[in-house]
């Protein structure tokens, strides 16, 4: 017997998901639940080499792949996916596993799993260490997470800037080391950075380089795009757009 169109579309949407739905519950002893999935796009039947439509099975895996919390217990995943082979003739692929774009090939964690540690610490302000321990992960693991969300503020094109404020923080000790040739110490490690900031809207820190001379800031503005903007601060009168 069919199942009804509404309980499928239910089962899809149960976990928010995408791609999987929960095929049964069960209780664990220690009060934990276990969710049983099953694939529910049609997407994760193409060849990743050949991107041909499988339509043999060749057997079934189950993964484990970890998820958000959801309430005061864990949800344990197992995933029932499926292998296929792929009958393209020239494909040097002859089979391969089920896969989706929350779960890739592999993968021990959900794709979003992975971005909400990362947002915890790109939007929340929460340490890497802490977002691990909230979320039971490990360091490398975060810490690649916010590396991934990072990427869509540090590569998006900076705002108008009217007033660019410049400001010198002073971080460590200076380091260097000797020349073999000359014998000369050289500066490898300036304990000065210059920060960039959006003075009078919300951008923010826009950049930070090291040094604090007027050659390291004409360095910074060489190679940033940034419209109508005004110098603030002691290099307002040695910095000028377009020089």
């Amino acid at each position: 017997m069919q199942e009804p169109r509404a309980w499928s579309t239910i089962r899809s949407c149960l976990l928010g998901l995408d791609g999987v739905s929960v095929a049964r519950v069960e209780r664990l002893a220690d009060g934990r639940r276990r969710v049983h999935l099953v694939t529910a796009d049609e997407t994760a039947r193409p060849c990743p080499a050949c991107g041909v439509f499988a339509t043999r099975v060749k057997g079934s895996a189950v993964t484990r792949p970890r998820d958000l919390p959801y309430g005061e217990s864990e949800l344990a995943f197992r995933w029932h996916n499926r292998r296929w082979w792929c009958r393209e003739a020239g494909c040097p692929r002859r089979s391969f596993t089920e896969r989706i774009p929350q779960i890739p090939a592999g993968a021990r964690l959900t794709a979003r799993l992975r971005g909400a540690a990362g947002r915890r610490i790109r939007d929340a302000g929460s340490t890497v260490i802490q977002a691990a321990r909230d979320l039971h992960l490990s360091w490398p693991t975060v810490m690649e997470g916010f590396r991934t969300q990072a990427r869509g503020v540090t590569e998006a094109p900076l705002p108008q800037v009217a007033v660019l404020g410049i400001d010198e923080t002073r971080r460590g000790r200076p380091r260097g080391e000797r020349d073999t040739e000359t014998g000369k110490w050289r500066l490898t490690q300036d304990r000065w950075h210059t920060g960039f900031v959006d003075a009078l809207g919300h951008g923010g820190l826009l950049g930070q380089v090291e040094g604090r001379t007027v050659a390291d800031v004409l360095t910074w503005l060489a190679t940033t795009n940034l419209c109508g903007l005004r110098p603030a601060g002691r290099h307002s009168r040695r910095v000028r757009p377009g020089r």
